[in-house]
């Protein structure tokens, strides 16, 4: 499976937060491409997903 469940079932931080960062991830994944897309036969969302769960790309707030 793509998406990590369990790290997305043990996630106790904000999950607006979570929400934007993957949304804003998938979006820098659609209009660049990554290495992974391919190896998850192009599900950009499933992708981002994954990416900030398993905090292969990191995320912070911005002021």
């Amino acid at each position: 499976m793509i998406i990590p469940l369990n790290r997305l079932i043990k996630y106790s931080d904000n999950v607006y937060t979570l929400t934007n960062a993957m949304i804003k991830r998938a979006t820098q994944i659609h209009l660049a491409g990554d290495e992974e897309l391919e190896a998850n036969k192009g599900k950009v969302v499933s992708t981002a997903i994954k990416q900030i769960l398993t905090e292969k790309v990191r995320y912070r707030l911005e002021s």
